[in-house]
């Protein structure tokens, strides 16, 4: 796992808030309306930052994605001016699946915990 320095830490929440101010007020979008900026990560030279977000519905996702990355440049160039950086960060925007993750493993796990349960009961006793 890449180790974040302090600087990076707070450039990734500066670019972070920015870029979830920008959306709620200067891009307005009705196919982004319900749009979460979860996380930014930023590379260790500054030259890009993936930034993680999540949309309702969640089927919108894969579009929500493709729109954000081809307005990249409208973020950074809103970014460049906000930001006292020698260069702005390339923007890259990645739909965070981890809240799907997380809801698909409880999943399995509450079924398996289940499958074992029924599985104990059905023990023929000696």
């Amino acid at each position: 796992m890449q180790r974040e320095d302090g600087r990076e830490k707070k450039v990734a929440e500066l670019i972070q808030k920015e870029v979830a101010r920008l959306l709620q007020r200067e891009f307005r979008d009705p196919r982004l309306a319900m749009i979460t900026i979860n996380e930014v990560r930023v590379s260790r030279d500054y030259a890009f930052s993936d930034i993680y977000f999540t949309v309702l519905p969640e089927d919108s996702s894969k579009n929500a994605e493709l729109l954000l990355n081809e307005a990249s440049g409208f973020f950074r160039s809103k970014l460049a001016k906000r930001l006292s950086m020698r260069t702005t960060p390339k923007l890259r925007f990645r739909y965070d699946s981890s809240l799907e993750d997380g809801a698909r493993i409880t999943s399995l796990i509450a079924k398996e915990k289940k499958q074992v349960e029924l599985t104990s009961r059905k023990k023929p006793e000696i």
